[in-house]
């Protein structure tokens, strides 16, 4: 029922759109933080071609990567995208989780999907879906048998990274910053409202979309592992997506620079953007610690929750 009101509230909703300056300030994001690496295309979609490859139509994704921020979204989708049957969207949509876009209309949704042929399964990708209020329902009422893929990392590393992007992106626009401690305690006492801590309650964000989606629709993949050994966290996708195995060890290599994987495909290769993998602060441990005690009962509820547990600290 509760897809059924969202599907129906979907079809009345007007076009109103918002100036771009107007979520930038809003959200305090700058398109820094979604731009691809300058480097190969792959399948990810760029300028839309003046006359789509024949065959080709826009469609509503199969699966959505629903976060979470500073979880690996980015280099998921990347990866994921060597298989030669995805078709990847190329930017953040924040369709279901920013209300001046869906207010805009599913057909506006749809038309940002890049072109994919019958055999592909078009698949998008915004952080912010995880912890929207909004978000679960909304997706339901356009699918409520699309699968959904979630990447998360140890939510005490994930807060310091969620940190460090703002901390940069402050910079380059020439806006004040504070230190990580100053955001992290208040008054002597964990900042339990820091936005960076409240999205790492997984927990509380997952109830949520458990409420919409079976637990056998979210497949769960283990930032951690994948930056340490993507083939077998991408090889669990493609089995959950019931894609033929096609992504190989081979795709792959260490660059000893950047300390990540890179990726290889058709002979080509490319590393994530610059802004990926930035070193993090050093924070003070005392603080560390009250972070991780924190976090730590949200995340034992979370294992519960999933039926499974990361080796987070």
């Amino acid at each position: 029922m509760a897809c059924f009101l969202a599907s129906a509230f979907l079809l009345v909703l007007q076009t109103y759109a918002a100036p771009p300056d107007f979520v930038q300030d809003r959200y305090d994001i700058t398109l820094d933080s979604v731009d691809l690496d300058p480097g190969l295309p792959f399948n990810i979609s760029g300028d839309e071609p003046s006359h789509p490859p024949p065959g080709t139509s826009k469609r509503a994704p199969h699966s959505i990567i629903i976060g979470v921020r500073k979880g690996g979204t980015r280099a998921l989708l990347e990866m994921l995208d060597i298989h030669p049957e995805v078709a990847a969207a190329a930017t953040e949509v924040h369709f279901f989780d920013w209300d001046e876009n869906y207010a805009k209309g599913f057909e506006w949704y749809r038309e940002l999907m890049p072109y994919s042929y019958p055999q592909q399964i078009t698949v998008e990708k915004t952080p912010g879906y995880f912890t929207s209020a909004l978000a679960p329902e909304r997706i339901c009422a356009m699918n409520s048998s699309i699968k959904l893929l979630l990447i998360l990392r140890d939510p005490a590393e994930r807060v310091i990274s969620d940190y460090t992007q703002v901390y940069f992106n402050r910079l380059e626009n020439h806006k004040p910053v504070q230190a990580i401690e100053n955001l992290l305690v208040r008054n002597g006492a964990l900042n339990i409202r820091y936005k960076a801590i409240q999205r790492s309650l997984y927990d509380v964000h997952m109830r949520n979309w458990l409420r919409y989606f079976p637990l056998e629709q979210i497949h769960i993949v283990d930032g951690d592992a994948l930056i340490r050994d993507p083939l077998p966290e991408l090889q669990r996708v493609e089995h959950f997506l019931n894609l033929p195995p096609r992504i190989v060890s081979s795709n792959f290599y260490f660059n000893q620079t950047k300390g990540f994987y890179c990726i290889r495909s058709d002979g080509r290769e490319r590393c994530l953007h610059e802004s990926k993998g930035r070193p993090h602060p050093a924070v003070n441990s005392t603080v560390l610690q009250q972070l991780r005690s924190y976090l730590q009962e949200h995340n034992r509820t979370f294992f519960r929750l999933v039926r499974r547990t990361f080796d987070w600290q």
